[in-house]
């Protein structure tokens, strides 16, 4: 979660302040003027960059050396204070602004080619027919780079040029080439909102950026349209994002004056407590909120502040366990640097935030290790409105616990395996949709499929074949275990290469075991709710 508080407004979540001074011995190689006791660092560092430039047998690169010499520097403090060279500046506030200007796919290079990740659905990539698996060959009509950095320059341009490009697509003998207009490209924090039946409404909420709450403003009224009355929010994977949307978010469901989240630290303003601006649209509407693992900073604060106060039920995984938060600065050249300036605590009074080992092992690999419900140190407990038992020190921890790391599912080593290996997602790429005639050519032994496809029996002997073929050896009893998780994904991943996100998770969620679950919950979240009433009835007396 990143920001710095304002006590006038909500909206000033990340401050981008010009501070070169801050770091103005390191890139001009001078050292702060005087002889006191706190310029020596600074003169010890400079000197030994100097050396560094005049005598170091090789070539060096200084603004490398410092950039690396400032990420350690952090890397003491803990693990989400870090350095971000103007790349990963960038990306950081695009990410943030939830806009840029390209073609709406992420790309990587996979086996030496620059491969299409991901796209935006109704970008231009999507439009003009790319899909995930597509190798961009050529840019221009000359060879790609070698490195995504240097891709993702020439893809991207001012909204209304042009970039030709062409694919190679398995099935296809020949390169394709397409011309695709460079357009504003939104990116979109809500991925999925329909209904699951007459009455129940799901909004999946992926990621948080600046036009988060809107986008579940907008959601939720196409919902109420529908009849919703009673809402699945599912917070799985989302790993945060700023506060101020975290406080927006949380407020659709809380009435005006509840407590949201507070922050704490020693810069001027970190000391504050958010509550609900106005009464929520969504607060009389029965509540179950989806986590797991990888649910993060702004996401806990939402869960923190709907179970503090008895406003949903929480379901899942108990929570990664992020409450530090990250005030962003432009330092330099484009340079930005996260910084941890104050602990956010819930309502209730809890700290969430899970402690570290000195490198930071342990707490980044959290997410890989098996979950059990947690064992908890009385000091940790705290009391919810309605005065049910809840604990900070290690994340938000479910109401009703169920394991489901992969999409909802918990599948055996076999399986993690297959989905590490990408190996979904390469199976979609032999797939083409009826009627889909965007990009002509030969496209032989493809097979072709519609919307409501089921993967039968066929389709599961081709995947095995595809595993032999990329020389994997099948565990027959673990393929046989993780059958059901095989096939769910197999469908939602040919789903999302063919039709739309929306799709894919509406498909994915009438199987997926976490939501399920979390669907036979609502009438207790029903009778919690009367609860939160007749607590807030009786604070008002």
């Amino acid at each position: 979660m990143t920001g710095v508080r304002d006590s006038r407004t909500l909206t000033t979540a990340v401050v981008v302040v010009i501070a070169s001074a801050v770091l103005g011995g390191l890139f001009g190689g001078r050292v702060l003027a005087g002889q006191d006791a706190a310029s020596l660092p600074y003169e010890s560092f400079t000197k030994a960059l100097a050396e560094i430039e005049s005598n170091y047998v090789g070539e060096v690169d200084s603004e490398t050396l410092v950039y690396r010499a400032i990420g350690g520097m952090l890397q003491t403090l803990d693990p989400h204070s870090s350095f971000m060279d103007p790349r990963s500046y960038a990306q950081l506030r695009e990410r943030q602004e939830g806009r840029y200007y390209g073609l709406g796919i992420s790309i990587n290079v996979f086996d030496g080619n620059i491969t299409v990740m991901n796209l935006f659905e109704g970008s231009p990539a999507y439009r003009a027919g790319l899909r995930r698996g597509d190798v961009i060959a050529r840019i221009e009509g000359v060879d790609a780079p070698g490195t995504s950095d240097e891709a993702v320059k020439q893809l991207r341009g001012p909204k209304g040029s042009t970039v030709g490009i062409s694919i190679r697509r398995r099935g296809y003998d020949a390169l394709i080439d397409l011309e695709v207009e460079r357009d504003e490209i939104t990116i979109q924090t809500v991925q999925g909102a329909f209904m699951l039946d007459e009455s129940v409404g799901y909004v999946r909420l992926r990621d948080f950026s600046e036009t988060s709450s809107s986008e579940l403003r907008s959601a939720l009224g196409r919902l109420d349209d529908l009849g919703m009355e009673q809402l699945l929010l599912d917070l799985r994977d989302n790993p945060g994002g700023p506060l101020d949307q975290a406080i927006r978010v949380s407020n659709e469901f809380l009435p005006k004056g509840d407590l949201i989240v507070y922050t704490r630290g020693r810069v001027q303003n970190s000391d504050q407590d958010y509550h609900g601006r106005d009464d929520g649209d969504h607060m009389d509407v029965p509540l179950v909120v989806l986590v797991n693992r990888n649910s993060a900073s702004a996401s806990e604060i939402v869960s923190g502040a709907v179970q503090d106060h008895d406003r949903g039920l929480v379901v899942g995984e108990t929570t990664f366990g992020k409450a530090l938060v990250q005030s962003v600065y432009q330092v330099s050249q484009g340079a930005g640097l996260a910084l941890t300036t104050a602990r956010y605590y819930t309502p209730s009074g809890r700290l969430i935030q899970r402690p570290w080992d000195e490198v930071f092992d342990e707490y980044l690999t959290y997410s890989l290790r098996d979950q059990e419900p947690a064992e908890h140190a009385i000091s940790d407990r705290r009391f919810t409105d309605g005065g049910r038992e809840v604990f900070g020190g290690g994340g938000v921890e479910p109401d009703h616990f169920i394991a489901g790391p992969i999409e909802g599912f918990d599948p055996g080593s076999f399986g993690r395996l297959l989905a590490a290996r990408q190996e979904f997602a390469t199976f979609a790429e032999r797939f083409s949709a009826e009627g889909d005639t965007r990009i002509q050519g030969r496209s032989e032994g493809r097979i072709r499929v519609s919307r409501g496809f089921e993967i039968n029996d066929a389709l599961m002997v081709e995947f095995r074949d595809q595993l032999e073929s990329r020389g994997m050896t099948i565990d027959d009893e673990g393929f046989l275990a993780d059958e059901m998780f095989i096939r769910a994904m197999m469908h939602y991943e040919i789903d999302l290469a063919l039709f739309s996100v929306e799709e894919a998770r509406r498909n994915l969620t009438l199987i997926d075991p976490q939501a399920q679950f979390a669907v036979t919950l609502f009438d207790e979240a029903e009778r919690l709710l009367n609860v939160s009433r007749g607590a807030a009835a009786a604070a008002a007396q």
